[in-house]
């Protein structure tokens, strides 16, 4: 071959290498196929790629330790840091002042915070719905408390006004015609509650799992009442929440949070066996608890219709003065 013809070849055997090294470091691709290592899956960086959540120590927070330990957030390209709170009114306070990105709560708080106009919440996604057993009034046997008609002047505990175990345990009162305005309630978290009761400090208490059964084992706590009866029945109990300003600000990373916690909710719905050793774990819960609570319903989708029961309940129990549309409140949701 000329000289001048193997000159042109090696310029365009270079120029191709360079193209390809050029779409290599545009598209994440090697050569030699596709290398998503260290791409995101959004199709891009994440604005945060390491974020804090708060979160409370119930089971509603199962799947997002399955998240962590099964590595759904890393696989998103997602680094969690949990910070446990004292109560959902505490979480929410949390990621309002930017201490936390992201804040698991009961659904109460946020619509407070809505109608109230303290903060502009967005709800990311679904945590838990009541079932069977696994909220419930609950008493000690030395307590004068024996049902629910028991409960009008008594001393009850609740982690913070307007939040489920104040509003959920009213409802049910209000069924029963208890009038709930004479109890005198008592503002303790759910971890202390148990002591609480067995040393006489409140006479009952509304606990979700896994302090329902902690308090049955520790102080011997039997139940007054199933809360998932009557206008509390299937309700939509817990969620995951943001402000608004950080939603706006950080679509791809709310989007693989999402993902990450609808892969994870699904796995824990089809096999309980992959969240107990996690409560055990985080929950600090002894292993043959863990086998026998009562689980809530785990939700990998937030839906508008169902979550507007929260806030109608709400506006009947004079928590919050003025409607608030759920759907005006839920974020921008990440398909899988």
């Amino acid at each position: 071959m000329p000289c001048s013809g193997r000159v042109r070849t090696r310029r365009a055997a270079l120029g191709l290498a360079l193209t390809v090294a050029v779409a290599t470091a545009l598209t994440g691709c090697s050569a030699l196929g596709s290398d998503s290592s260290n791409a995101a899956p959004t199709g891009g960086a994440l604005e945060k790629p390491k974020i804090k959540v708060a979160i409370l120590p119930t089971v509603d927070t199962a799947p997002l330790w399955l998240a962590q330990d099964a590595g759904y957030f890393k696989d998103e390209g997602l680094e969690v840091d949990a910070v446990v709170a004292a109560s959902g009114q505490a979480a929410m306070t949390k990621a309002i002042s930017g201490e936390t990105d992201i804040a698991i709560s009961s659904y109460m708080p946020f619509f407070v915070a809505k109608s109230t106009g303290t903060a502009d919440m967005q709800l990311v996604a679904d945590a838990t719905s009541i079932s069977p057993k696994s909220v419930a009034i609950v008493t000690v046997p030395n307590s004068p408390v024996k049902t629910i008609n028991d409960l009008q002047g008594k001393r009850i505990a609740m982690t913070a006004k307007n939040t489920a175990s104040d509003l959920l345990a009213k409802s049910l009162m209000k069924d029963h015609g208890v009038d709930y305005n004479s109890v005198h309630w008592v503002q303790i978290p759910f971890p202390n509650v148990a002591a609480a009761l067995q040393q006489g400090q409140v006479d009952a208490a509304l606990l979700p799992e896994p302090f329902i059964s902690q308090a049955a084992k520790t102080a011997g706590a039997i139940p007054v009442i199933d809360v998932n009866t009557g206008a509390s029945q299937d309700f939509p109990l817990s969620g995951y929440g943001a402000t608004r300003k950080w939603v706006q600000a950080n679509p791809k990373t709310l989007a693989a949070f999402q993902r990450a916690m609808q892969r994870a909710t699904s796995e824990t719905n089809k096999d309980r066996s992959k969240i107990e050793p996690l409560l055990v774990k985080y929950a600090k819960i002894d292993e043959d608890t863990a086998k026998l609570l009562s689980l809530p319903s785990f939700g990998t989708k937030l839906d508008a219709r169902r979550l507007q029961r929260v806030p109608d309940l709400m506006a009947q129990m004079g928590a919050i003065t003025s409607s608030v549309d759920a759907a005006s409140m839920i974020a921008p949701q990440a398909t899988n």
